[in-house]
């Protein structure tokens, strides 16, 4: 039965088609039998793979196999501390990635503990209470305010029933059910307000209702199945770093061959030249390359724990810095999650309600002045009203012992409310001017509630007082205004005419259309004879107060940070479950929607296809009321498109778009397990603010990440030529094995890992995102690094043949020609890596301000001074002390390949087209 069949039905044709009797519910045996044929209800999960499994998958990247080959190499060359190194490396980076995907299968297990551990149900005519899993559909089940409903249901009565779905459908306010059927032939999820949902939570009232699905054909078990079958993107970085693996064995393999031949056609001995060129390979290839890739992130995590962003998931921190598109929920991301009241409208006078969600702290104002409740009686009546009427309560909680203090050193305080938001809402009204039910209570007592639910759209309140009884209503304005004969205006009570009434529903139509959600409030005086029902007129002949128009407001430092992204390059688009109207005022006011751009509805997205969706997704900002497939499309669509997706949620109808996103983030404080076991990163304060600071973390990281593979390589590349060109030359070998392992190892590494921390650029939020299918190479980098890197290796093999044509054939004297070449080719990194901290040049930023890179480089020059100075380290690494003459040969051959680009880029004048320089596709905006 699809459930299209099910929200059209009467509550009679479902009983009818379910062939079971509201009275009696199911028999034992029929339950048994349906059991067996459609199983258990319960969430099923797809086959698991073994840890075991999952650890040794993670040896099947190719950059591992590239370190395992560099492994036994090492090992060859009898250097067993290098093989234990990168044996370190391995383990290290196979169980990073290890713990991350066993954490990723856990998702759906968090997903099960949502369902209800047990239910009440009518089998027999007697109520029993089971394991949820044993449900089947016809069973008929009774769940009351506080249940967990245990599978997807036909209500058969709702009692003042208002379930909280926001989990499943996004819906900012909890939901009133019906029982009748709806005519429509398409209703999205969040407007099906006949049909409950399994993991969702009944907020209020008490119902019987009849099962209609279980287990995997439920709500939740489509969004299990997405999770199940959506396969998680590669990271740009993971993929980056795989092709550069690739490159780097290629290289490796050709260089040894080519040094190999070339040496033995010299008359250099074969073993030698093997030796050598199998040195060189491992050379080649920077085997610390991916620890430092890793302690670089593992630095930005902690980082980024500052800036209030967990990360579960190491490579998605560099993903963020190339995201084109940021998905993000509406309710608690972008909004505070707490209705607050912004107008009001009393006797023909709009006022404004200033202060933040819950904290009772604020002004009414009329056009700019603040109003005076005890000289205002309509004001004061209709806050009293506000009161009375209402079962919400507003409390506090003090939370000193955080260590937290305001600026009047008093511990700052926690509001929150306790019942409906809306009615919080106008309790949060009234004890802003000082007004409490606490207050009230010694005058008003009260005596009988007319309780609220979706057919009457109004509520009344009861209360006694010193001069009698008094009833308090408030609801839906078009409804109320037919219960209304007088009204308060200008602290008169007059006649409510039919001029009156329009203007007052069109003062309602105007907050409507700004999104607020318009209450009504009446109140009038009651004989003691009324008898306390609605249907005697109890509810007739009000007065009518005033509107108050509430809304979830948006986060003050959301509009500053949308603006940031659209500098960036980064489109911000709001995908929510909540009404279309609601959501495209909240874009409206923080700025995300601009004037030419489009909003679209779940009902809308349902009509179209891929291709058309995917023709129409760069224009559209707002996605309203959609369910967890059309987030899903909506992801695939724009990248497709060739956006790198950011995709926030909360709710346990986020998790598959989270998933399948390039980057899935979760809310900390309102996120379900489920969605922060399938996302990569999480919100600990659910601001969307603090996305944009994660997205300028990630991209500092990966332009570090960029940095410390342009010093490696171009290190890499001098070594290699330096080599190359004298065994093309039939010159003497200027370096040794060992010096080369040495530099590869200690020079290389420690002002790699510092340039991992090293301070962004200032100009880095003004640039476009980079394309995910950008080189690693990209930008210029490739030219970079062997332009510098082809200079290394002459200036060193110039330096080399400087010294040794003075006495080519004198062996101490070749050895003072290789100590000279070792000293400028250790000196020359060690300079260059200044200038690989700038996309210019070193001229262009400071080079003592990144004090872990001074740190580092004195610690290299100080090893390579005692390599060359200590008596017994030098037949180690067959070095000889040198002379002040040797030095100035050695500072300024080293100095020649950075500073003569530097020049050059100081003569260059840069492009006016550089900030646009993260990618040459268009990037919506």
């Amino acid at each position: 039965m699809s459930q299209s069949e099910w929200y059209q039905m009467t509550p009679e044709e479902v009983l009818q088609s379910q062939q079971v009797s509201v009275e009696q519910g199911l028999s034992w045996d029929e339950a048994r039998r349906r059991q067996e044929e459609l199983g258990l209800n319960e969430l099923m999960e797809g086959q698991r793979v073994s840890p075991i499994t999952l650890f040794l998958n993670q040896f099947k990247d190719f950059m591992v196999l590239v370190l395992v080959g560099a492994t036994l190499i090492s090992g060859l060359l009898g250097e067993y501390l290098d093989a234990i190194t990168i044996i370190a490396i391995i383990v290290m980076n196979s169980v990073l990635g290890f713990v991350q995907e066993f954490r990723a299968e856990r998702s759906l297990r968090a997903l099960k503990e949502l369902s209800a551990p047990n239910a009440k149900v009518l089998r027999e005519n007697t109520i029993h209470q089971i394991p949820a899993k044993e449900l089947v559909p016809g069973d008929i089940v009774l769940i009351e305010s506080g249940d967990r409903i245990p599978a997807d249901i036909r209500f058969l009565e709702a009692n003042g029933v208002y379930v909280e779905e926001s989990a499943l459908t996004g819906e900012s306010i909890p939901v009133s059910k019906i029982t009748d059927a709806l005519p429509s032939v398409e209703v999205t999820l969040g407007d099906q307000r006949n049909l409950g949902f399994m993991g969702t939570m009944l907020a209020r009232g008490n119902s019987k209702a009849v099962v209609v699905r279980t287990g995997m054909t439920t709500e939740m078990g489509k969004i299990a199945d997405l999770i199940q079958n959506t396969e998680s993107m590669e990271t740009p970085l993971q993929h980056r770093l795989e092709q550069l693996g690739k490159i780097l064995i290629i290289v490796a393999i050709c260089l040894t061959v080519l040094v190999v031949i070339a040496g033995i056609l010299h008359g250099q001995p074969p073993y030698g030249m093997f030796l050598a060129g199998v040195t060189l390979a491992v050379a080649a290839i920077p085997e610390g390359l991916p620890a430092i890739v890793t302690i670089a992130l593992a630095l930005g995590v902690q980082r980024m724990i500052k800036r209030k962003a967990i990360v579960r998931k190491l490579p998605s921190v560099e993903t963020l810095g190339c995201a084109s598109v940021i998905c993000s929920d509406k309710t608690g991301t972008l909004t505070q999650n707490k209705m607050t009241v912004t107008h009001l409208w009393v006797s023909g006078h709009v006022m404004e309600v200033s202060g933040d969600g819950y904290s009772p702290y604020g002004d009414i104002k009329c056009r700019g002045e603040s109003m005076e409740v005890s000289k205002n009686p309509m004001l004061s009546k209709l806050l009293e009203v506000s009161v009375l009427c209402n079962n919400a309560t507003l409390q506090v909680e003090k939370v000193e012992a955080k260590g937290k203090k305001n600026k009047n050193s008093d511990p700052i305080s926690d509001w929150h409310i306790n019942g409906d938001p809306t009615e919080g809402a106008l309790v949060v009204l009234a004890a802003k001017s000082g007004l409490t039910a606490e207050a009230l209570a010694d005058q008003f007592k009260r005596v009988a509630e007319l309780p609220f639910d979706s057919e009457r759209k109004r509520m009344s309140v009861i209360v006694n007082h010193r001069s009698g009884r008094m009833i308090c209503t408030k609801g839906a304005p078009d409804v109320l205004l037919q219960h209304c004969s007088y009204m308060m205006w200008d602290g008169k009570i007059i006649p409510f005419t039919p001029t009156l009434k329009q203007r007052v529903m069109d003062a309602n139509e105007g907050m409507a259309k700004n999104a607020l959600r318009v209450l009504g409030l009446a109140y009038r005086d009651v004989k003691t004879a009324e008898r306390i029902e609605e249907d005697q007129g109890m509810e007739s002949g009000l007065i009518f107060v005033g509107l108050t128009g509430m809304i979830d407001p948006p986060r003050k430092e959301v509009r500053e940070a949308i603006a940031k992204c659209r500098k960036a390059g980064i489109k911000t688009v709001m995908i929510t479950g909540d009404h279309q109207t609601t959501a495209e005022a909240i874009a409206k006011q923080l700025g995300m929607i601009p004037a030419a751009g489009m909003s679209l509805s779940g009902q809308q997205i349902a009509l179209i296809t891929d291709e058309e969706l995917d023709a129409k997704v760069d224009d559209i900002y707002v996605f309203a009321r959609v369910s967890p497939e059309h987030k899903l499309r909506i992801v695939k669509s724009l990248q497709r498109k060739g956006h790198v997706v950011a995709m926030t949620g909360d709710g346990v109808n986020d998790a598959p778009a989270i998933k399948a996103a390039d980057i899935g983030i979760s809310m900390g404080i309102t996120g379900t397990d489920v969605t922060k076991e399938a996302s990569s990163l999480i919100l600990s304060d659910d601001n969307f603010a603090t996305i944009v600071a994660a997205i300028e973390e990630g991209r500092g990281i990966y332009e570090n990440i960029r940095k410390f593979i342009r010093y490696l390589l171009a290190s890499n590349v001098g070594e290699i030529l330096t080599m190359f060109i004298a065994m093309m030359a039939g010159l003497p070998l200027p370096l040794v094995p060992i010096q080369i392992l040495w530099v590869n190892l200690v020079t290389d590494g420690l002002p790699a890992m510092a340039l991992g921390v090293d301070q962004a650029e200032k100009d880095l939020m003004q640039h476009r995102p980079r394309s995910a299918k950008e080189n690693i190479f990209a930008r210029r980098l490739g030219w970079k690094i062997i332009s510098r890197g082809i200079l290394i290796g002459i200036c060193t093999l110039a330096a080399f043949w400087l010294v040794l044509r003075t006495n080519p054939g004198d062996p101490a004297h070749l050895l003072k020609a290789q100590s000279v070449a070792f000293a400028t080719l250790v000196m020359a990194q060690l300079i260059h890596v200044f200038d690989c901290r700038s996309s210019r040049s070193i001229f262009h930023r400071n080079p003592l301000q990144n004090r872990y890179l001074v740190l580092a480089v004195l610690s290299s020059l100080g090893l390579m001074l005692a390599v060359m100075y200590v008596e017994k380290l030098q037949p180690i690494f067959k070095t000889v002390p040198l002379g002040w003459e040797e030095w100035i040969l050695v500072l300024v051959a080293a100095g020649i390949p950075t500073f003569l680009m530097g020049v050059g880029s100081l003569m260059h004048k840069p492009s006016k087209k550089r900030t646009l320089r993260y990618s040459s596709r268009p990037v919506a905006r």
